[in-house]
């Protein structure tokens, strides 16, 4: 046996021997005599020790050269660049390769490019060599070597469709089928070229999570001509990073499609009453109160905008301030709404305060989904009640949920201590007189008395806290005011 196989044979290569074989005559020529075959082959040895990883994972940037066997699962368009003194413009194609171990983007660079998008395809498996690096999305391979290897098999799968838990950090070509949560609107930038920038997002949903969808440019009105329930198609997105978290971008090659399937959309929320101070979560609820919206001015002299909203579970409520473009959110009394990436603050009177910012997406549901936070187990969610109904949402927690007032005329669905079986009897045009607290200024005030909420139509200027007194006459549950007492020191 010859000094080559020798060597050969202890490497764990995948390199053919005839390869091998070659490289080491090559490096004996190369080095003019200063090694024999046993050097040249030891030499040789070691650059394939250093080069061959056992998969994705281990490429780490600052390796010399790397080689391994991916499956291709995307390919990227062609760009093409000056290049400094050069009158040949260079040409590059990034391609997204897997293994069991992990995801990777590959850049092919001039003839690769070109011979990558005539020949290559999704699916093929390749043999690659290059330089590890860091890159925009994480570690990148600046390829120096790829060939296909036909008799290699890499178990990934290669999706048509992707569910919002496939996505993966660097993903592209992505489609992905959803249930639109909340849409956004466009906001403008400028671009350190001097051009402007257009960007907008969208909260997509599926039985699996749901992500942030970012629209850039001319792709940005589409968050504006969408609408909360739609099911829509998001085709040829990418997958990026941002603030720990993965959103899915969509630029000039993708788009948004509305589609007829209806997607399933299951929120996974947080009871209220687990909340703690710092969290960031998603809670869901019925909506029991509902202030108008007020502007304030920043101290950069902008203006900005706030919403307060209470929501309750079956195991408490609790204040939600709706920051932003979030204050617009069509959301009122008795919705039952889903909020995600609520942050969770120290709030007036040392409750709890969650704070819904721009992260955040506001999605009014036509019921309460199965298995949501606060509710039953293996029982059917409550469904939102068509006009006050706020008992619907009862069942634990501090705003008014103490038990009924005992009188069937006073008694209604938006009584916050009813029971699920209580009946509903209202008089219509009955003259009533009702003193409560302003939970609700603005149109309609909404007032309680600690065991019922009632809804009035005035004209009178309340606020937040006041403790009044409305006469008039209340039709289908709702109390047309004429006439207003405000109780002098009751204000807070």
């Amino acid at each position: 046996m010859g000094v080559i196989r020798e060597v050969y044979d202890d490497l764990d290569t995948d390199v053919e021997f005839e390869k091998f074989e070659a490289a080491v005559n090559d490096k004996v020529e190369q080095m003019g005599g200063l090694a024999d075959e046993e050097t040249a082959a030891m030499l040789i040895a070691h650059e394939l020790r250093d080069e061959e990883v056992n998969g994705i994972a281990d490429i780490e940037p600052g390796m010399e050269d790397v080689k391994f066997l991916a499956k291709v699962v995307s390919i990227g368009e062609v760009r093409t660049f000056e290049r400094d003194g050069e009158d040949e413009d260079g040409r590059v194609v990034n391609i997204e390769v897997a293994d069991e171990t992990g995801r990777i983007r590959v850049s092919l660079w001039d003839e690769m490019a070109a011979g990558a998008k005539e020949n290559l395809e999704v699916g093929t498996v390749l043999r690659i060599g290059g330089r590890p690096k860091d890159g925009y999305n994480g570690v990148e391979v600046s390829a120096s070597k790829v060939e296909e290897d036909l008799d290699a098999e890499v178990d990934v799968q290669v999706l048509d469709t992707y569910r919002v838990e496939d996505l993966a950090l660097g993903l592209s070509d992505v489609n992905l089928e959803g249930k639109i949560l909340d849409t956004g609107t466009v906001r403008t930038f400028d671009r350190n070229d001097g051009t402007e920038g257009r960007v907008s997002n969208l909260s997509v949903g599926d039985p699996t999570g749901r992500v942030r969808v970012t629209l850039w440019d001319e792709r940005a009105d589409l968050a504006e001509e969408l609408e909360t329930g739609q099911s829509v198609e998001v085709v040829d997105g990418y997958v990026r990073e941002r603030d720990g978290s993965l959103e899915l971008h969509v630029g000039s090659r993708g788009a948004v499609e509305v589609i007829d399937e209806d997607i399933e959309y299951v929120p996974e929320t947080t009871d209220i009453e687990s909340l703690e101070l710092g969290q960031t979560v998603d809670i869901a609820g019925g909506v029991i109160e509902a202030d108008g919206k007020r502007t304030f001015d920043r101290d950069d002299g902008s203006e900005g905008q706030v919403r307060n909203i209470r929501v309750k579970d079956g195991t408490g409520d609790i204040r939600v301030a709706l920051w932003g473009e979030k204050a617009d959110a069509d959301v009122d009394l008795a919705d039952y709404v889903v909020i995600t990436d609520v942050e969770i603050k120290d709030g007036w009177q040392e409750d709890l305060e969650a704070s819904a910012g721009w992260r955040s997406s506001v999605t009014v549901m036509d019921e309460a989904p199965e298995g949501a936070a606060g509710t039953d187990a293996g029982d059917s969610a409550p469904s939102p009640p068509s006009d006050q109904g706020l008992g619907a949402f009862s069942g634990g927690g501090s705003s008014g949920s103490s038990g009924s007032s005992g009188s069937s005329d006073d008694t209604s669905a938006a009584n916050g201590g009813s029971s699920s079986d209580a009946t509903t009897t209202e008089s219509a045009g009955e003259a009533v007189e009702f003193t409560g607290t302003v939970v609700q200024a603005g149109t309609p005030v909404i007032l309680d008395d600690g065991t019922q909420t009632k809804t009035v139509d005035t004209d009178a200027d309340l606020g937040l806290g006041d403790e009044v007194t409305v006469s008039g006459t209340e039709t289908d549950g709702r109390i047309s005011a004429e006439a207003v007492e405000v109780h002098t020191g009751a204000q807070r």
